[in-house]
């Protein structure tokens, strides 16, 4: 009997544990409608205080605290140099980090740290731009991991290719006095070696990523761009005239290609608007 009674206050202070520990949920929940809600009226800075009151109360709390980055990331001006943007994108990562905590696999925490890392890298100079590159290129490879899927994760990383491949080759007709409409391939030998050795396979690779976004894609207008693209100026280093307008040939193909689906994606997207979102598929 003695025993029993001893365990009475015991059980009736877990039980109060466990309905504080509810109550902070329930608190928890109604913050973060308070900030969707501020959110929703662009009202940044109101809608951060209540996601981060809706953290504190509960830290399990993944939406909240995804939540929470977005908000930081919606008033983050990328290129912008003031020290509260800085503090912005600061409180983005490190939330968008958090989400990952709870779950590595978080595809939109995945996405916006290599939006950002891409945004980041746009600024900065060739020495510092590639480093930068190299960070949203990490964080869309691992969006694959989770979403082998992600046409958009595929897309920046042939977007990354062109970033880095397009400055060289337009260093390299600067140095051999080329104009820009100048067609190719290029005239030495020797900078187009180098070329294909230091960034063939990136351009490759860029040209393979853009060929999977629009796979899952077929209508993917912005991948057919940059594919065309890689295409176009991959062509500059053939060894010989033919071999570059075949190429620049297929590079046009694509490009037209991606004007005729712009204009599908257009009339859908006209349809849905005018249909609240109900739209006709498309016979086969």
């Amino acid at each position: 009997m003695r025993t029993f009674l001893r365990f009475i206050p015991a059980a009736a202070g877990l039980a109060a544990m466990f309905l504080m520990a509810g109550c902070d949920k329930l608190r928890s929940r109604d913050q973060q409608n308070q900030g969707v809600h501020d959110f929703g009226s662009a009202k940044y800075s109101d809608a951060v205080e209540h996601f981060t009151k809706a953290v504190q109360l509960d830290p399990t709390n993944s939406t909240a605290v995804s939540y929470l980055a977005t908000a930081y990331y919606a008033q983050w001006i990328p290129g912008a140099e003031s020290p509260q943007n800085k503090e912005f994108a600061d409180h983005a990562r490190e939330e968008f980090k958090k989400v990952l905590d709870l779950n590595p696999k978080d595809t939109t925490a995945l996405s916006y740290l290599g939006n950002m890392a891409y945004q980041e890298a746009l600024p900065l100079p060739d020495d510092q731009k590639i480093a930068k590159f190299n960070e949203a290129a990490d964080w869309f490879h691992k969006q694959l991991e989770a979403d082998p899927n992600n046409k958009q994760a595929y897309y920046y990383l042939g977007v990354i290719a062109y970033g880095k491949w397009h400055p060289q080759l337009m260093l390299a007709e600067l140095n051999l006095h080329m104009k820009s409409d100048e067609p190719g391939p290029l005239k030495d030998k020797k900078v187009k070696d180098q070329l294909r050795q230091d960034y063939g396979p990136i351009v490759d690779q860029g040209i393979a990523d853009l060929k999977k976004a629009i796979d899952i894609d077929h209508d993917y207008a912005d991948a057919m761009v940059y594919e065309q693209l890689l295409i176009r100026e991959k062509a500059y280093l053939d060894d010989d005239r033919q071999d570059y307008d075949k190429e620049v040939a297929m590079a046009d193909q694509i490009r037209d290609q991606s004007m005729d689906a712009k204009r599908r994606n257009d009339a859908k997207a006209a349809q849905a608007a005018s249909t609240g979102g109900i739209v006709q598929d498309e016979a086969k």
